[in-house]
């Protein structure tokens, strides 16, 4: 979120000056002791989320694919899986809902077996799950909504001197208007009945590590504590550290109650497929897999650099910086998955928004800029998106190390996979 980015910025230092001058904070119960982090528990929802920089976590989540195998007595895989991948990127996100409303329409949009979500990628992934059924839905929000349908602004000190910039009681409201008992009931009969997995990513700000929650499990427990527990975490995958409230979740650990602050999991990666460690825990376990997948990954943002000039001061210095991180690190994130799905024998398909798109973009949440970005990324999924089968750089790289005399190179010219 560019705009957000920089208004960050243009506060850095009254943040700076006023913290120095006041010691006062927001109340909050004791956050989870990190000798402890593995044995913390959600009461009455335990086991729905993995902790994947640890192997604990790692551990768990293939243990939770070969017991939902066996609860479905799967004995056949099929012939193929398809996933699908939705990154961050705030109002851009109407790229990839335009995206995929445009693919349902040209007929050949798979039924994806995985489907994981960041920031706005979470707030899209449960309708893209659930099918095409959920296209309006999809249309509406990236076309209709406006800043006052997100977060209330708040006053400057108040927003300095508290927990974020702005309330994100609207989008709350906004994910609660669809996100209803019903709803996770299919979510439920997917995960259940189909073996079929939603997760979402989001931060825990205290351990500065990435959570990813299993969404159809907790659909699956069927409580209303459950439905709450799924909307928060909607919530707390957007909210950008900063300029939107944390999400506090409540832990317990031996009938001691503490908290976890959480926010936007794009604060540690703008997009995740699957942890690339649990290519080698299934390959131990000897789990089997269906012999052609393909991992479809949905970008929301622009990946060529992006020109612009900086004044010559300390906010406007730090805004653009921080702006040069988030494009970085999302590049990463794409080499990163890369990596894992040709590890894993799985075809890397990418989809991200063009140079050729311009548009205005003067605030965050425009309603014109996202029904422009939506159309865009619709007519792309009309015609047939033209998936790239490389991040970004990465072909051109090969093309210029295959020109390298086999004499001359270190590793003595080692096969490429071109296709």
């Amino acid at each position: 979120m560019p705009k957000i980015i920089i208004l960050i910025g243009r506060y850095f230092l009254i943040c700076f000056l006023l913290l120095l001058s006041a010691c006062g904070s927001l109340e909050r119960k004791a956050a989870v002791p990190a000798k402890d982090m593995e044995q913390a528990r959600i009461a009455g929802l335990a086991g729905v989320r993995y902790m994947i920089a640890s192997q604990s976590g790692i551990d768990q989540m293939a243990k939770d694919i070969l017991d939902l195998r066996a609860e479905r007595h799967v004995t056949d895989l099929g012939t193929n899986a398809n996933y699908l991948s939705i990154s961050g990127g705030g109002d851009d996100g109407a790229f990839g809902a335009g995206l995929l409303v445009g693919w349902s329409e040209r007929g050949d949009r798979p039924n994806f077996n995985l489907v994981t979500g960041i920031s706005t990628g979470a707030l899209i992934a449960p309708f893209a799950f659930l099918g095409k059924e959920y296209d309006p839905l999809l249309r509406e929000v990236y076309t209709q909504i406006g800043p006052d349908n997100i977060f209330v602004k708040r006053g400057l000190i108040s927003g300095i001197l508290g927990d974020g910039l702005s309330d994100t009681t609207p989008l709350y409201q906004l994910i609660s208007k669809y996100i209803d008992g019903a709803f996770l009931k299919k979510v439920a009969h997917e995960y259940k009945v189909n073996g079929r997995w939603l997760l979402v990513g989001t931060t825990n700000l205290d351990a500065g590590v990435p959570v990813i929650w299993n969404m159809g499990k907790i659909a699956s427990i069927d409580s209303p504590e459950a439905l709450v527990l799924f909307k928060k975490i909607m919530l707390a995958s957007a909210s950008i550290p900063g300029a939107f409230s944390p999400v506090m979740f409540d832990f317990e650990i031996a009938g001691n109650t503490f908290q976890e602050m959480h926010v936007d999991g794009g604060t540690v990666t703008q997009v995740f497929l699957y942890p690339g460690a649990l290519v080698q825990k299934a390959r131990d376990l000897k789990i089997k897999v269906q012999p052609k997948r393909n991992a479809y990954i949905i970008r929301n943002a622009r990946l060529d650099p992006e020109w612009r000039e900086t004044e010559r001061g300390t906010l406007s210095i730090v805004g653009r910086a921080i702006s040069s991180l988030i494009q970085s690190q999302g590049l990463g994130d794409l080499y990163r998955i890369y990596n894992t799905t040709q590890l894993d024998g799985v075809t890397f398909n990418l989809s991200f928004i063009g140079p050729d798109f311009k548009f205005p973009h003067e605030i965050e949440f425009d309603t014109a800029y996202m029904r422009a970005l939506f159309n865009y990324g619709y007519q792309r999924g009309v015609q047939g998106e033209k998936w790239q089968h490389f991040p970004p750089g990465y072909k051109m790289s090969l093309d210029n190390l295959s020109e390298v005399p086999a004499k001359s190179s270190p590793l003595n010219r080692p096969k490429l996979n071109k296709d």
